[in-house]
């Protein structure tokens, strides 16, 4: 039920429209001047007042400034029984809903109400709409942190656990073959080099890593005897050392990785020209990141020690480099890589 005040400094006036408006279904209070219309309006929650402009000692006017400044919702219709048109304009630029004049007919009096009241009912409930979608805003933004927050956690520990199981089947060859102990971690490195050098995307640069830390993991199956043979290896011990990126492909195929590991390590020995092993493949059917791992592969291999042979130096390597340019290894990786060398920024010792 709407609460509506009557502000009127004539009795019979007040006690008329309070009736016209009680039997209309609305409650109502009366007041006959703007101090006791303000005692009221500081006790009670009003929907409406309905006041008279010309009241004594304050205006009508001046209760309407009060109600917009300590109490927006509230509407207000003004009444007069002088009208002009600069007084109803004044009214209603200051916040009046209706301008009535005096004497007021029962059937215009409870329409102008029930437009402000309409009205007023619109406006709380837009208002409780904003304030809901205000603190739903809030409880949802909350929620977000929360759940990003967790995310993050997630994600942090899920690059422990890769991190840590990379390092352990590194390490795993390295027990295996602890002659060329760290050559894939140097791989890896010089490979990260290259794609930044290259402007390559933060998560491709990861797969690389991860593809360089384990691209000799199928060697984990190669006696041990050939893999620090010091001497040159025979056509059918060779044959087997070609087997390891099949070894690791298998090894590493049934596990789930956000980047094409198991393939990049399968074609890390792959070359340009089809020359290379395990399945002969072309320039377009070699991954990017495998292009990448073949030189760094070549270039560290080269550049340090073997069971077979002395470390052969960076010099070297550039020049078997140069040497398969464009035949062998992809064009803009060699340039890449030896930019990187020459520059000094990575030191195989």
């Amino acid at each position: 039920m709407a609460k509506v005040l009557v502000v009127d400094d004539e009795r019979s006036i007040r006690i008329t429209l309070r009736a016209f408006l009680h039997d209309a279904g609305y409650e109502v209070d009366i007041a006959e001047d703007v101090q006791k219309a303000q005692q009221l309006l500081s006790s009670t929650s009003f929907d409406l007042v309905v006041t008279d402009i010309v009241l004594p000692r304050v205006s009508g006017v001046a209760l309407l400034q009060q109600i917009r400044k300590t109490a927006p919702e509230v509407q207000v219709i003004m009444m007069t029984g002088e009208p002009t048109v600069d007084t109803a304009t004044e009214a209603v630029r200051m916040g009046a809903r209706d301008y009535l004049v005096k004497p007021v007919s029962k059937n215009i009096l409870l329409k102008s109400v029930a437009q402000a009241v309409d009205f007023k009912r619109l406006e709380d409930e837009k208002k409780r709409l904003e304030t809901q979608n205000k603190h739903y805003q809030q409880d949802l933004e909350e929620m977000v942190r929360e759940r990003t927050l967790a995310l993050e956690n997630t994600l942090g520990e899920l690059r422990t656990t890769i991190d840590g199981a990379f390092h352990s089947l590194e390490l795993t060859l390295e027990y295996r073959d602890p002659y060329t102990a760290g050559h894939q971690r140097r791989v890896a490195e010089l490979a990260q080099l290259i794609g930044v050098e290259m402007g390559l995307s933060e998560d491709l640069r990861k797969g690389i890593w991860y593809s360089g830390l384990i691209h000799d993991l199928g060697k984990i199956a190669v006696p041990a005897d050939i893999l620090n043979k010091p001497g040159r290896l025979t056509e059918t011990e060779f044959k087997i050392v070609q087997t390891h990126p099949v070894i690791a492909y298998d090894i590493l195929k049934g596990i789930r990785f956000p980047w094409p590991i198991a393939e990049v390590v399968f074609q890390h020995h792959e070359r340009l020209d089809g020359s290379g092993y395990p399945r002969g493949l072309r320039e377009g059917q070699i991954l990017q990141e495998a292009k990448i791992l073949q030189v760094a592969d070549v270039t560290e291999a080269i550049s340090s020690h073997r069971p077979y042979r002395p470390a052969l130096g960076i010099e070297a390597a550039i020049a078997e480099l140069f040497k398969g340019r464009g035949t062998l290894f992809d064009a803009g990786v060699v340039d890449t890589c030896i930019k990187i060398l020459k520059e000094g920024r990575i030191v195989f010792s």
